[in-house]
C-alpha cells in the first residue's frame, strides 16, 4: 500500500524525491519504494525525514514504533509539571516566545496575565518583524461558552469582562502584519502556549480559576505523540475560529 502522508508532505515542502534520497543518504529508487509500497525505512532515516518535513515520526509511519519507544518518547516530552501556574517562574513566559524561530501560538479565554505584560507586546512586533508568524485565540466574550467559565468559577460576567479589557489591550498590534487575532467559542480544556515546538499547557480544572490549575511544560521529540496531540487541537480551534476585526 502506498504511503500517501510521506507523499503529501514531500508535496508540502516541496521535497523532490531526489532531494529526499540525497538528504538520508540512500538511492532515490529506494525512496520511490518508501512512498509507493508502503515500505517503512530504518528508524534513523525516519527521524531524519521526519525533522526535514516537519511531520511527526507517527504520522508518516504510524505502525513504525512499538508500544513501548512511543511511551519512552512521551516521558521525553515532558520537561517539568508545575502544580500551579503561579509557580511557573515569571521570566519563562516571554523566555519561552523569544526562541520561536517559526511561529507563536497562544489560545486562552483572557489571557490576562500575559497581555498586561508591556513587554509581551513589544516582543510580538519584534518576532513578527523577523518573520515569526503570531496566532493569538480569544474566548469569544458573548459566547455560552464564556458565560458558562464564569458561573463555573463563581465570577458571573467576569470572564467576558476579562476578555473585553485584554481586546482593548492588544488593539495597538491589530494591524501589525504577522500577528493574527480570531475569537473561538470552543470548551477551553486547556489554555495553550506555543513557541515552534515547546509548549506551555495550562490545565483547566472544573471550578478552579487558570492561576491555581497545574503546567505542563513541554518539547516535542521525534516519534512521540502528546505535543502533537495538543497542535493538533490548536489548529481544530484555529480553523473554526473568527478573525477578531479592528475594534472601535
Amino acid at each position: 500500500m502506498a504511503n500517501e502522508r510521506l507523499r503529501s508532505a514531500m508535496l508540502t515542502q516541496g521535497v523532490a524525491v531526489e532531494a529526499l534520497a540525497a538528504h538520508v543518504g540512500v538511492d532515490p529508487k529506494t525512496v520511490e519504494r518508501w512512498i509507493t509500497k508502503g515500505r517503512a525505512p530504518y528508524r534513523r532515516h525516519r527521524l531524519a525525514i521526519s525533522a526535514l518535513l516537519r511531520e511527526d515520526e507517527t504520522y508518516l509511519w504510524p505502525e513504525g514504533l512499538p508500544e513501548t519507544q512511543r511511551q519512552d518518547a512521551a516521558d521525553a516530552e515532558v520537561l517539568k509539571v508545575y502544580p500551579h501556574r503561579s509557580y511557573v517562574p515569571p521570566e519563562l513566559w516571554l523566555q519561552l516566545f523569544s526562541r520561536a524561530e517559526r511561529e507563536i501560538g497562544v489560545l486562552v479565554h483572557a489571557g490576562v496575565f500575559l497581555a498586561e505584560n508591556p513587554r509581551w507586546p513589544q516582543l510580538l512586533r519584534a518576532k513578527a518583524a523577523a518573520g515569526v508568524k503570531a496566532r493569538i485565540l480569544l474566548g469569544d466574550p458573548d459566547s455560552p461558552e464564556i458565560q458558562r467559565r464564569g458561573e463555573e468559577e463563581e465570577i458571573g460576567e467576569g470572564v467576558a469582562y476579562k476578555v473585553r479589557e485584554v481586546m482593548k489591550l492588544y488593539r495597538p498590534l491589530y494591524s501589525v502584519p504577522g500577528i493574527e487575532f480570531r475569537l473561538h467559542r470552543s470548551t477551553l480544556h486547556n489554555s495553550l502556549y506555543r513557541s515552534d515546538d515547546e509548549w506551555l499547557v495550562n490545565t483547566q480544572v472544573y471550578g478552579v480559576s487558570a492561576p491555581l490549575t497545574p503546567v505542563l511544560h513541554l518539547r516535542r521529540v521525534a516519534g512521540a505523540e502528546l505535543v502533537s496531540t495538543y497542535q493538533q487541537s490548536f489548529e481544530k480551534v484555529w480553523a473554526q475560529a473568527v478573525p477578531l476585526e479592528r475594534q472601535p
